[in-house]
């Protein structure tokens, strides 16, 4: 009975990307290439780089014949619903992100609400995800953990959100995750040294599934002797008091 409602429309599969310029098939299953041969109708952020995607993945795909939805920060929310029509119509369509998963971190998210509204069936596949492979790496807790996208850019809200998520760690004994534009992440870790107690353990993830990759954990402390160039280098940040 449940497949029924999904038969007469196409499928929205969630294609993870990778994370890097690094080779596709290093850090993305068969099946992400073998579904992106198959599909010709896709949403994305960016057409020129999700053609990158696909090409690198699947080379002797015809590029003309596709077809792309953009989805981002330009979108005007009432065009989305409309996205899903080569669904409605039949077709399967692929959520292709920018980096990493669909929907996390990523406004994909809105696309496979209106996905589950509409009864679309949604596939994800699997993919490299930053945030859960930093937390895999990071040593902090893994059954209890929160991410908490980008923290505020004023000053001020920004300290009071740092104290915020150490005291949450401590009370919750929950590992508190976050990310910040690449720019900026050497001042983030700066605001972290003077805003943390010295104990306070902060992982630092970047580069992940890369030549270049760098993931440490240790204590503040140890963090303020310590000289790292985090500057446009993709980060996810993790800290957790304890006691």
């Amino acid at each position: 009975m449940l497949e029924n409602q999904f038969s007469h429309q196409g499928k929205l599969y969630l294609l993870p990307t990778t994370l890097g310029d690094n080779a596709p098939l290093e850090v993305l299953p068969v099946s992400v290439k073998q579904m992106i041969e198959k599909l010709d109708h896709y949403i994305v952020e960016n057409e020129k780089t999700a053609r990158r995607a696909i090409k690198n993945l699947v080379p002797e795909k015809s590029q003309p014949t596709l077809k792309f939805k953009l989805l981002n920060k330009h979108t005007d929310p009432s065009e989305i619903p409309a996205f899903l029509e080569a669904c409605k119509n039949g077709f399967d369509m692929g959520l292709l992100s920018e980096a990493g998963c669909p929907g996390v971190a990523d406004p994909g998210a809105e696309v496979v609400k209106i996905a589950h509204r509409e009864g679309i069936k949604v596939i994800p596949l699997v993919g490299p995800s930053s945030i859960l492979l930093a937390m895999m790496a990071s040593g902090m807790n893994g059954q209890n953990f929160a991410f908490n996208g980008y923290l505020p850019i004023d000053k001020a809200e920004r300290k009071s959100e740092i104290k915020n998520l150490e005291r949450l760690s401590l009370e919750k004994d929950q590992a508190q995750v976050f990310i910040e534009t690449p720019y900026r992440n050497n001042k983030m870790l700066e605001d972290l040294i003077q805003q943390l107690h010295p104990g306070t353990r902060v992982c630092i993830a970047c580069d992940i599934t890369l030549d270049s990759e760098y993931i440490v954990t240790k204590p503040v402390s140890e963090w303020a002797k310590t000289k790292v160039d985090l500057h446009k280098r993709p980060t996810i940040f993790i800290l957790q008091k304890e006691y």
